[in-house]
């Protein structure tokens, strides 16, 4: 049965691949293409291009400047910044950037006219990531400033005297204070503060003083610093650190804001809740601090005396005169992740990150929202997260959205939900999805007509489900997650019959990083290693019903587990170096190693189908002989566009879906056993 639901007769009536996007009814835009490879000794591969696989206005910033809301854009190419007009509710102009994949911060000098924009980058290197927009001339183009020694720019703050300081990291060291003046035009680093943090993401800058906020939002546990919180004397060009104790024990800073003579300081939290601080500008050591609500807190905005910021569910209210904070009242659609908070004429401007922008009156919660692709920003494919497929359909994650492609009519449709799909897996027709960062496990059945919605929540601090797949013995979704702060991960595991679900922290150690997932017999064979590529990863067999460990195997490959898949009796391992590793199960014994990196390094993903195991790379797709446990190139420079490594799934045809540039394609492929 062709459960694929592109059927052979439309096929052959179609006559080739022009006719045959005709015969989808593929939607302008989402062109469906084939084009075939030789293998050696079988058929021939057909490589059926779906089109785009994710189109929105993806985002990741938002900064009000006069009655004019500026937002970066986030995983399009060119990455962009917009010009939201809101009084007309129009998009009234755009400036594109040379380099970066996303833009995570805006800030303003205190003139109004220039605009800096620090970006994300795939790559280190010496390319621009700091940049600079002449407000007065939306018609011309961001001017690029050059580059901060770290790899990515994750926040900007702009001192009363015009000079610009940024944060950011992703760099082999630890991250720097950057100092952009533009009166020499020249970037400067004033020092690492704090050698153990792994990432800063907060800067709030006076004449005088420059406030620097990091900790281990990525890379935790071991020897990362927690919650770090500096001050830095411009004049003395020394650092003094002024942490509050109270949040010692979170990861990191999340973010910093001026208002008035105090600085007020918010943490990430993990085990505990985030919390918010308001410290003295010129005695930090003299501070409040009140516990928050939920793990995030983040964008400050003044208004009436009391500070507004959000938190993963919505806004909250900080009142520095009873130090205390309180839910927002708020009547509208849900907000998803929170890029901007501003204020303007009584009213919160919320930046969400599903695509709009909503206009709130902070005492009723009445609200006025403004989709930002019917206001005229422009829609572009995006790069992509995890990929599932089945019953005529195919899923694939990206930021805020899971994009749907029905097989038969083509027709793609976008639904909304929090955070990204990493991974998912489609189980007799039901989407399952592990939701990042610390969403659980999400449910989507397209028979029902319902919205996708949570059916199992874990603790937060296990924020990255990486490798999501289907235990056919025990019935159960299985979901490997790694704790980006703390170290170490977990094991999900949820059963779509009666809706329980199980939890099992640190089942390789506190350490490897739990990356990958694959099951054999109702066993659960879990893959890990540490953060950095030193190190071997550990197979861990477990099982998921009683939360066991089997037995545990040292891969030996010389460095993390990136992947596992099971076929017949053996299990395949590939790591983050391009190594493969063959374990004998019932033997409990590696029997084949060798260096597969001409066809994958980084993060590569395997699946099992038609009896033979495939993977994916950033470059290639490929698969083993099942005998020999050779690599052949099935698809050579496919180059997926992918924002946190790659993905590859299958239905139940044996048709495989992956992405080539950005798009989604579909393979189909007849392997010699």
């Amino acid at each position: 049965m062709d459960t694929s639901h592109i059927s052979r007769r439309l096929v052959l009536q179609a006559g080739g691949a022009a006719s045959l996007a005709a015969a989808l009814g593929l939607a302008a835009g989402h062109p469906a293409s084939a084009a075939t490879q030789d293998q050696p000794g079988g058929k021939e591969t057909e490589i059926l291009d779906l089109g785009p696989a994710v189109v929105q206005f993806s985002l990741m910033s938002g900064l009000l400047v006069g009655d004019t809301l500026y937002i970066g854009s986030r995983n399009l190419d060119p990455v962009r910044i917009i010009a939201f007009h809101v009084p007309s509710g129009k998009v009234t102009g755009q400036t594109e950037l040379s380099n970066g994949h996303s833009i995570q911060t805006l800030a303003a000098d205190s003139s109004g006219r220039y605009l800096y924009a620090g970006v994300l980058q795939k790559d280190a290197g010496t390319k621009p990531n700091l940049f600079r927009w002449d407000l007065t001339k939306l018609s011309t183009e961001a001017t690029a400033l050059g580059y901060i020694g770290d790899r990515d720019v994750r926040d900007i703050s702009v001192a009363p005297d015009g000079r610009v300081y940024a944060v950011g990291g992703g760099s082999p060291t630890a991250p720097a204070l950057w100092e952009y003046d533009p009166a020499t035009a020249q970037i400067v680093s004033l020092g690492i503060p704090d050698p153990g943090a792994t990432l800063a993401r907060a800067v709030a800058a006076t004449d005088a003083t420059i406030f620097f906020g990091a900790g281990s939002t990525l890379n935790g546990g071991g020897s990362a610093s927690r919650a770090c919180l500096f001050a830095y004397d411009h004049a003395g060009k020394t650092f003094k650190n002024v942490t509050p104790k109270e949040m010692l024990v979170d990861p990191s800073i999340r973010d910093l804001g001026i208002v008035g003579d105090k600085v007020l300081v918010s943490s990430a939290g993990s085990v505990q809740n985030s919390k918010v601080a308001a410290l003295s500008v010129t005695d930090p050591s003299s501070y409040l601090v009140a516990a928050s609500e939920g793990k995030t807190s983040k964008n400050f905005a003044e208004l009436g005396g009391k500070a507004y910021f959000a938190n993963e569910t919505g806004l909250l209210a900080y009142d520095p005169v009873g130090n205390t904070i309180s839910v927002m009242p708020y009547q509208g659609p849900s907000l998803g992740e929170i890029w901007g908070v501003d204020a303007r004429m009584g009213k919160l401007l919320v930046t969400s990150g599903y695509g709009f922008v909503a206009e709130i009156d902070p005492v009723t919660g009445a609200t006025k929202t403004t989709d930002l692709g019917e206001a005229g920003a422009p829609s572009d494919p995006q790069s992509v997260m995890g990929i599932a497929a089945g019953a005529g359909y195919v899923y694939v994650g990206g930021n805020g959205v899971i994009a749907r492609h029905a097989l038969g009519s083509g027709q793609v449709t976008n639904l909304t939900a929090p955070g990204e799909a990493k991974d998912a897996v489609v189980v007799d027709g039901v989407l399952y999805t592990g939701q990042y960062s610390g969403q659980g496990i999400w449910s989507y059945d397209p028979r029902s007509g319902k919205p996708i919605f949570q059916v199992a929540s874990f603790p937060k601090e296990q924020n990255r489900p990486l490798d999501v797949c289907w235990d056919e013995v025990n019935k159960l979704v299985l979901v490997a997650a790694q704790a980006d702060t703390e170290g170490g991960g977990s094991l999900w595991t949820y059963d779509p019959r009666t809706g329980k679900k199980g939890f099992f922290v640190n089942p390789i150690d506190k350490v490897q990083l739990l990356r990958a997932v694959a099951s054999r017999e109702g066993v659960a064979y879990l893959g890990g290693g540490n953060p950095g590529l030193e190190g071997t990863g550990t197979v861990v067999a477990f099982d998921p019903v009683a939360g066991k460990e089997l037995w545990r195997l040292d891969a030996g490959a010389g460095a993390g587990i990136s992947a596992l898949a099971v076929q017949g009796k053996y299990l395949y391992g590939v790591t983050r170096k391009g190594g493969l590793f063959v374990i004998d199960l019932p033997k409990q014994k590696v029997v084949h190693r060798s260096d597969i990196s001409a066809a994958s390094h980084g993060f590569a993903a395997l699946v099992t189908n038609r009896g033979v195991v495939y993977g994916v790379s950033d470059t290639s797709v490929f698969r083993f002989n099942p005998k020999t446990f050779a690599v052949t190139t099935v698809v050579a420079d496919i180059d997926g566009g992918w924002y946190s490594g790659s993905h590859i799934n299958n239905d139940e045809d044996g048709y495989l879906y992956t992405m080539r540039g950005r798009n989604l394609v579909r393979i189909d492929d007849h392997p010699r056993k």
